[in-house]
């Protein structure tokens, strides 16, 4: 089993950027598709991006399409989200995820699909 742990969030205004981390151990991501969903209060999870592990295929909702940029780094066992022009609606908790093993270029955008999760991290738009 993977532990993830998420870092990064924070209070920012609107208009700025910040960039979470998601960091692996137990075992490594390599062959695991990894995904950035979030919540907000009141709110059911939402999905923002996901990215495959063989060619770096990515998805994205079409909320932060554009203004969000999901990476990763295989040899640092670590996933990114670059958050720009930030808005007050983007306000969540935000949660890194993996599958199992997958296909090189699978990147799913439903959370049944992924099998570990992070703790989350509080990231806070004020306008």
């Amino acid at each position: 089993q993977v532990q993830l742990v998420e870092s990064g969030g924070g209070l920012v205004q609107a208009g700025g950027s910040l960039r979470l981390s998601c960091a692996a151990s137990g075992r490594t991501f390599s062959r695991n598709a990894l995904g950035w969903f979030r919540q907000a209060p009141g709110k059911e999870r939402e999905f923002v991006a996901a990215i495959s592990w063989s060619d770096l295929r990515t998805i994205y909702s079409d909320s932060v399409k554009g203004r969000f940029t999901i990476y990763r780094d295989n040899a640092k066992n670590t996933a990114y989200l670059q958050m720009n022009s930030l808005k007050p609606e983007d306000t969540a908790v935000y949660y890194c995820a993996t599958t199992g093993t997958a296909l090189p270029s699978w990147a799913p955008s439903g959370s049944s699909e992924y099998d570990s999760w992070g703790q989350g991290t509080q990231v806070t738009v004020s306008s």
